[in-house]
């Protein structure tokens, strides 16, 4: 029984992320039209922490400071983000999204809310809290697997 538990948890997670890759490239598209979908991870994680340092993004995601250091340049050409020094280590740069990064951002995140309502319309308020409660501790436990393994 519990290996065709684990047989269903993969296909559902595995059809969630098929369709949360194509709906990150729709609403890449609409923050800014030349940004790649893998990108508009990396500006929601600007915007919930402004001030992050680079490497500390790159960590968090899970790349090498190249490939880091390659996508900010891209957001920033874009006018997105914007990097300044940080005042605690003059190699490190401290991120933050710009004006119209901000606005650009905040507009796809409204549009993915009015989405997730309009989905979620024959859902309890405790159904969503209970989902929104189980997705934060698999991706917890999820993460902490990927450490251990490392």
């Amino acid at each position: 029984m519990v290996d065709e538990q684990f047989r269903q948890l993969e296909r559902e997670l595995g059809l969630l992320l098929r369709r949360a890759q194509a709906s990150s490239a729709s609403i890449s598209r609409d923050v800014h039209p030349d940004l790649e979908p893998a990108a508009y991870s990396l500006l929601a994680l600007i915007a919930a922490t402004p001030g992050i340092r680079a490497s500390d993004l790159a960590t968090h995601i899970g790349v090498g400071r190249g490939t880091m250091s390659r996508q900010l340049a891209r957001l920033g050409s874009l006018g997105l983000v914007s990097r300044r020094p940080d005042p605690d280590d003059y190699r490190g740069q401290l991120l933050e999204l710009t004006d119209e990064g901000r606005h650009r951002y905040e507009t796809a995140q409204q549009a993915r809310r009015v989405f997730l309502h309009r989905a979620l319309t024959g859902w309890s308020d405790s159904d969503i809290a209970a989902l929104a409660s189980q997705l934060g501790r698999l991706n917890e436990d999820l993460a902490a697997a990927r450490r251990a393994s490392h």
